[in-house]
């Protein structure tokens, strides 16, 4: 990958010891954060068992432990999850900063609308499963008419706080791949014409897609990730069309 300065061309080996060393400080990002993590981990947690304080039970506690070292390995796992997510932007900017060299003017700013597209997607995916899916998902899944008369619920603690960061995750992932689809619709690799004629199968795949990626078997949590990739998929054509991607095969 050479470099952007026509007088400074980088060898085989300089582009070697460059990866190195962002896999080193995107390693030590890694570890920071995760120490950062685990540090307000209980804030953190704090978070993924909110959703959880206003579901109708018969016990005094909303969620319970199985096991004495239950809440320390939840605690780890929610930690690393949380450390992966605040390192992420060094990771990001350390794959940015190895591949900019070797695009031109055109392909920069093409690459950082598609990163800004992929954070306003991160972002939505988190918003929409947190607070608009999971409570829906939660609450249709405690309603007092699938539970007889004298039932109580026991919650287990950490079942339930990895429902809740599963569902975003997997609504996170969902909603980057339009960007997938405008990517390669971008580089020619998929003709337009062929995306939007495949429609009804791609929407059968979506719906089929949501109900393995979601955590629980409810028809509410699968429309969640069914509707919003239903759309974007479409915006992603007419986003191709009014650009003239995709038009190459």
């Amino acid at each position: 990958m050479a470099s952007s300065n026509p007088e400074k061309v980088m060898t085989v080996l300089d582009h070697i010891r460059e990866l190195r060393n962002r896999v080193l400080f995107s390693m030590v990002a890694l570890v920071v954060g995760f120490i950062l993590a685990f540090i307000f981990s209980d804030r953190i947690l704090a978070l993924f068992t909110q959703p959880f304080i206003a579901v109708p039970s018969a016990v005094d506690k909303k969620l319970v432990m199985h096991s004495i070292s239950e809440g320390f390995t939840t605690q780890v796992k929610i930690a690393a999850f949380a450390g992966l997510i605040l390192s992420m932007p060094v990771h990001v900017f350390n794959l940015v900063g190895f591949i900019f060299p070797g695009l031109n003017r055109r392909q920069r700013g093409l690459m950082l609308v598609l990163l800004a597209a992929s954070l306003l997607l991160i972002a939505c995916g988190v918003y929409i499963g947190y607070f608009n899916i999971v409570p829906l998902a939660i609450a249709f899944l405690t309603n007092p008419y699938f539970m007889p008369p004298g039932v109580g619920l026991l919650l287990n603690y950490e079942t339930n706080v990895f429902y809740v960061l599963t569902f975003m995750l997997w609504s996170v992932l969902a909603l980057q791949t339009p960007l997938v689809l405008e990517v390669l619709l971008i580089m020619n690799v998929l003709n337009r014409k062929q995306v939007l004629k495949a429609s009804r199968f791609v929407i059968v795949g979506i719906f089929i897609f949501s109900a393995i990626v979601t955590p629980s078997p409810d028809f509410i949590s699968q429309l969640g990730v069914a509707i919003p990739l239903t759309i974007l998929y479409f915006l992603a054509i007419l986003i191709a069309k009014i650009f003239r991607f995709g038009e190459g095969r």
